[in-house]
Parts: C-alpha cells; structure tokens; sequence
C-alpha cells in the first residue's frame, strides 16, 4: 500500500476515534472524553460515566437529548400529589415533584440525559425511565412552561439502581 494511502486511512482513524464518545449518555472518564471543546461534562457518578451538558433547561439540549431534572436529598415531609390522604399546596420555593411530595427549588439539578424509546435505547446497566420509573427512581423531564408531565414526555436512559 502507497504510503499516501497509508496516511489517508491513518487520518481517518484518527478522525474517526476523535468523534466517538461525544454524544450524551456516552461513556466517559473525564469531561475531554465528551468534547475536547469543553461543553460538556462527565457525569462519573453514573455507572461507566456519563456524557451530559448540566445546567439546561427545555430547548437547549442536543435533539439526541431531553432536559432532566433530580432533586438532591430525600423529601417526604408534605405530601402534594394526587395520591395525598390530606394534600397541601407547595410554597413559592418548592415544587410538587413527580413522587408528590414538596420540594425545595434550591434542591433542583439538571442534565441533559439520552432519549430513549425503550430499554433497547439504553446502554448496559442502563434503563430507560418512563414516567412509571421517574416516579420510583427519580428524574423528570424539563418542560416548556405550563406543558404537563404526561405519558407523551420524553423518555431517558439513566442508571438502574440494582
């Protein structure tokens, strides 16, 4: 083989190697694994890391990607919900989250987390979180404002728990 030929395939292995793990919900060590730019980060409390942009909101993740958010801590203090035996109103600074309880806005972290259909979607030790498996392990998608968390919202790959 010409040694021009050589360093073509070279380069494009080379290229092709550059653009591998970029996409959210990768595999990643460090954030560079991500994007050598520096626009997103790894998540490495995921199973495997986890490429994710943090800090979005509804229309600004990659089409590949919705915009999720977690609540740090545990809160079961007042109950919201539908499922609620005697149910309150939140305050100004909570939320009435998908479990149906209150919690604090300042409590709330967000990531832009893979699409996904089915558990197919998903990569291994992964599942993919219908609104069934946001409510028992956690994450809601991030709407436009007055959008209602139904069936029809996204769907995302985040770590099993088992």
């Amino acid at each position: 083989m010409p040694a021009f030929m050589r360093y073509v395939m070279f380069v494009a292995l080379v290229m092709a190697a550059a653009g591998c793990g970029d996409e959210i919900g990768d595999e990643c060590i460090i954030g560079s694994d991500c994007s050598p730019n520096g626009d997103r980060s790894c998540d490495v409390s995921s199973r495997g890391g986890y490429c994710t942009i943090q800090g979005c909101d509804y229309n600004t993740c990659p089409e590949e990607a919705a915009c999720i958010r977690f609540f740090t801590g545990r809160f079961e203090n007042r109950c919201c919900g539908e499922g609620c035996a005697m149910r309150v109103d939140c305050t100004l600074d909570e939320l009435c989250s998908l479990d149906g309880y209150c919690v604090p806005r300042s409590s709330e972290v967000r990531y832009c987390m893979k699409r996904c259909g089915d558990g197919d979607d998903c990569r291994d030790g992964y599942e993919c979180r219908d609104l069934e498996l946001m409510r028992q392990h956690g994450g809601e998608p991030v709407l436009a404002p007055g959008q209602p968390i139904d069936s029809s919202s996204p769907k995302f790959c985040a770590s099993s728990p088992d």
